[in-house]
């Protein structure tokens, strides 16, 4: 990845485009849907659930539609295109979300498909993002969700099948007024109901040649290693992985795609400024305690660049550079991370799972300092960010627990603060330091480049944890809250969508961050 060139070479707007930004933000690489082959065929499906809200159990509809191929050749992607999750929640349920004095909604789906060729099986997450919908005064919420979802690739011939399982639904909660809600965020989890017909099935491709030539009948009979439903007193985990399903692939033509990702861009509600950039961010946070490390999701950041301040030294060999930029985590118009779920084992055996959100509770600021010769420069670079850390789902052992709806740590996540008297409060702090010899490629964190943040993270005590007179803010303080925790982010290039010509190198054409980062431990 190429670093910015040196400050003080470019010009004023140039160089103000030198900007770095921090925050949070998992998930497998997928590709945008197109349907590749050259027959398809339409599926619209309609499926009952059953989710768990705070008054109990309620029952849903959900439909799927998408379209598939008829037949694909042995190793090709199978690309599901236009793919819509919508999903209708009853009266009872608009109740419970109308108790929040929620005035609007909006809401993200993960439907988990199970994939499966023979008697090997996978599973996919497709994720799609509703509109916002203002909640009705009475009777049912529908909820309407696209995006973009895997590929599959079957490892041999055969049919193919791809069935819906659970679905979890992600709502962000404002008020009329446009504040968020209390709480801001729930994460609703639906499971298939029984005796569903053919248990959820959404469609079966033949994969290989039709030996038929024309009726779309399964492919020609797989080879003995995978007939269907070969047991042989049990499989090695390893073997069975080897022929499972492929999931994720590249795009048509074989170029890596951007992968699918949240929506990154200015709008009515954030508009852009003359010095705006966007980015990307993704990483790792320890949880010291469950010695083990949660996947921040990839989450978006906008960022307003402040003007460089250059001082030369008094013998006019170099000089310093600074710089202030504020930003905020973006994610359907509010200041926080998409849902992510994080598994553990709560006191070394018992397995648990968790759906988190990170909220932004104040301003995000970035400071950077950097030093330069004209053919050396470096730089250091602070993040800071109050960050509230939210539950909205856990299960334990596979039992689900009510958390309610305002479960969080008491206070903002903290860091320990290089300069406490210029910077009080409870927040995250983040560095990166990047450094380049001019004409070579930068290394580390730079202004424009992005790289990787890192620092160290106390979670404070939960409160707010049960419902129905379950009290778990105990357990969840006694597990995760603590001191000691390592946080490695890594920030994509950036895009600068002030620039007179975006440069479509970093940016796609509707100003969103073309660059993906990926995450390091």
């Amino acid at each position: 990845m190429r670093g910015s060139r040196t400050a003080v070479r470019r010009p004023s707007r140039a160089r103000a485009r030198g900007a770095t930004i921090a925050a949070f933000a998992v998930l497998a690489a997928t590709v945008p849907a197109a349907a590749g082959a050259a027959g398809t065929r339409e599926v619209d499906t309609e499926l009952p659930y059953v989710c768990a809200f705070p008054s109990g159990q309620r029952p849903a509809t959900v439909r799927i539609s998408a379209a598939f191929p008829d037949r694909v050749a042995a190793g090709e992607p199978i690309r599901p295109a236009d793919v819509t999750t919508t999903v209708t929640f009853p009266a009872e349920a608009v109740a419970d979300l109308a108790a929040t004095e929620a005035a609007e909604v909006r809401a993200g789906t993960r439907l988990t498909v199970a994939v499966a060729q023979h008697d090997a099986t996978a599973e996919a997450t497709w994720r799609g993002t509703a509109q916002p919908v203002a909640l009705p005064p009475s009777g049912p919420l529908t909820l309407t969700a696209t995006g973009d979802v895997p590929t599959v690739t079957g490892r041999s011939t055969g049919e193919l099948t791809l069935s819906a399982a659970d679905l979890a639904v992600d709502l962000a909660l404002g008020t009329a007024d446009g504040s968020a809600a209390d709480p801001a965020a729930r994460t609703v989890t639906c499971a298939l109901a029984k005796d569903t017909a053919d248990h959820g099935l959404l469609a079966a491709v033949p994969v290989g040649p039709d030996p038929g030539g024309t009726d779309g009948s399964p492919s020609a009979s797989p080879s003995p290693s995978d007939a269907p439903g070969r047991q042989d007193g049990g499989e090695p985990a390893d073997r069975q992985r080897e022929r499972a399903p492929r999931v994720g692939g590249d795009a048509p033509g074989g170029t890596a795609a951007r992968p699918d990702a949240p929506p990154c861009r200015y709008d009515a509600r954030y508009p852009a400024g003359p010095m705006s950039l966007n980015a990307y961010i993704t990483g790792y946070a320890n949880v010291r305690k469950l010695k083990g490390a949660a996947l921040i999701p990839l989450t978006c950041t906008l960022i307003e660049q402040g003007e460089p301040e250059f001082e030369f030294y008094p013998d006019f060999s170099g000089g310093t550079i600074k710089q202030r930029s504020t930003g905020d985590l973006y994610n359907g118009g509010r200041t926080w991370s998409p849902p992510f779920e994080a598994t553990f084992l709560t006191f070394g055996f018992t397995p648990t799972t968790a759906t988190m959100v990170l909220e932004q509770t104040g301003p995000l600021t970035i400071d950077s300092l950097g030093a330069t010769d004209f053919m050396f420069t470096s730089t250091d670079t602070y993040v800071r960010v109050p960050l509230v850390l939210r539950v909205t789902s856990l299960t334990v052992n596979g039992t689900p627990l009510d958390v309610g709806p305002n479960c969080r740590t008491e206070k903002p996540l903290a860091s320990p603060e290089p300069d406490p008297a210029h910077h009080p409060g409870d927040h995250l702090v983040l560095h990166g330091r990047g450094e380049q010899v001019t004409g070579e490629p930068a290394t580390g964190y730079l202004l424009l480049s992005g790289g990787p943040l890192t620092g160290e993270v106390s979670i404070p005590a939960f409160t707010g944890c049960g419902a129905g007179g379950e009290n778990l803010d105990r357990l969840l303080t006694a597990s995760v809250s603590g001191p000691g925790n390592h946080v490695k982010q890594t920030q994509g290039q950036t895009c600068y969508v002030a620039a007179d010509v975006p440069n479509p190198d970093e940016c796609t054409t509707d100003l969103q961050p073309l660059r993906i980062p990926v995450p390091e431990r």
